[in-house]
């Protein structure tokens, strides 16, 4: 039987820009309670057949959510912890499960362990908290000793995970998380930097705070199956695929998309999909020809991995980073406007999700290439007496497609408009418009 999170669809809110916060966050700042309208988006993201939301970074920090001051209580600019617990039972209720951001990799200049060695050098009882720690020389901060931070930015220094402290902390953090606020797993920043030790550990401190309690890092470049594995984590970041879906419709180049899932065969179904996020400029803005967004969701949905919707992005909206900045890629955005905002796209991506929740297939099922060209794409996933067959194409125009089928079947339901197609001599004729794609149900005889 499968668990939660592997037929799980995601819905992922950065929720200092979704809400509007300021963007600083000094430490004498009033507590605002933000959370009110993130309650109101529970109905849309149900509506969007999302069975898990993502969320964060939410905890007290100095800017952007990644320097974080202080891992016990929610960030002012969005509430209290109160806030939070109404938050996360209100999902709950709603059939919703939450996972939230663990920053581990590093903390805010203005954290408790980094201040202390800031006040008393090299007497601190925290000067081995940190990587690096040097009081031979001072900072480009202006403190007197120098210290490790992540890439360079020296408003984040790194943590020490060997220092057996630390690890305790942050372990004791995470039970504080799920016995405070009943949440059901956690994103790891900067898993690919992550002590492989100190990610072990966690899975199994984790296993004994809930038995199906997920843990999912966010990994750009490496072999997945590093991480993705009984003893480390459930799941990481597929930018692989995320880079495949863009740049292989981009390039009309459907190769490049199944030699990726091929690649990662190992691994994939385990994977958290996606096609934009607060790091990434938004899909509609990468896509060459916007038409190509429904037959891109429809990848997302029907590949092997674990889908998730960045907020927004089922309206087709868009943004593209600065050197300067993200903020584009993490606006506020009125869940009252959802009426204007909505359209066909909000719509198919919702049929899609509940596609994707109803259909073991697509939960893990074994995935079956079928045919194969530059601008059209066709596989299989199987399940319990039925396969879901996946019909896709990146032109500009229709194109006729004729599909093995493998599974005795008679016919298919396009579980897309409710149409039936005749199976003939083990195969399927189908018409795909431009940009689109077909969800077939195929039951076994």
């Amino acid at each position: 039987m499968s668990t939660w999170y592997e037929k799980a669809v995601f819905y992922h809110i950065y929720p200092l820009g979704l809400t509007g916060a300021p963007k600083q966050n000094p430490a004498d700042s009033p507590t605002v309670h933000r959370f009110d309208e993130l309650i109101r988006w529970i109905p849309h993201i149900q509506a969007l057949n999302c069975s898990a939301i993502y969320i964060g970074p939410l905890f007290e920090s100095s800017s952007h959510g990644y320097d974080t001051r202080d891992y016990k209580l929610v960030d002012r600019r969005l509430g209290d912890n109160n806030d939070f617990k109404k938050f996360v039972r209100l999902c709950h209720e709603a059939g919703i499960r939450v996972v939230v951001d663990g920053v581990f990799n590093h903390t805010g200049r203005e954290f408790f362990a980094f201040r202390d060695i800031q006040e008393n050098g090299s007497q601190s009882p925290y000067k081995d908290w940190y990587k690096g720690v040097n009081f031979g020389w001072g900072s480009p901060c202006g403190d007197s000793f120098s210290y490790e931070s992540w890439q360079g930015h020296y408003g984040l220094p790194c943590l020490n995970p060997w220092n057996p402290q630390v690890r305790e902390y942050i372990f004791d953090v995470i039970r504080f998380w799920a016995d405070e606020f009943d949440i059901d797993g956690i994103r790891l920043d900067c898993a690919n930097v992550l002590d492989f030790n100190f990610m072990k550990e966690m899975r199994w401190q984790a296993s004994q705070i809930k038995e199906d309690f997920w843990l999912m890092g966010e990994v750009i470049h490496g072999e997945y199956a590093r991480w993705v594995n009984p003893e480390t984590l459930h799941s990481v970041t597929n930018y692989e695929l995320h880079k495949g879906l863009y740049s292989g419709h981009n390039d009309h180049n459907y190769f490049e998309i199944a030699h990726t899932i091929r690649r990662l065969s190992q691994v994939a179904d385990r994977l958290y999909t996606f096609v934009d996020n607060h790091d990434e400029d938004r899909l509609a803005s990468k896509l060459h020809d916007k038409a190509q967004l429904y037959s891109v969701y429809t990848l997302l949905y029907t590949l092997p991995g674990i889908p998730s919707i960045y907020y927004g992005s089922e309206w087709g909206i868009e943004g593209r980073r600065t050197r300067e900045s993200d903020e584009a890629l993490r606006p506020c955005i009125a869940i009252a406007d959802e009426a204007a905002l909505h359209n066909d796209l909000t719509d198919y991506i919702a049929k899609l999700g509940r596609i994707h929740l109803d259909n073991d297939a697509l939960h893990g099922g074994r995935y079956q290439e079928l045919t194969l060209t530059t601008r059209q794409y066709s596989f299989a996933r199987f399940g319990n007496g039925h396969v879901i067959l996946t019909a896709v194409n990146n032109d500009e125009n229709p194109a006729e497609m004729y599909v093995p089928v493998p599974i005795n079947g008679s016919e298919a339901v396009d579980l897309i408009n409710g149409n039936t197609i005749p199976v003939a001599d083990g195969h399927i004729r189908i018409s795909i418009a431009g940009g689109r794609g077909a969800v077939l149900k195929i039951k076994g005889v």
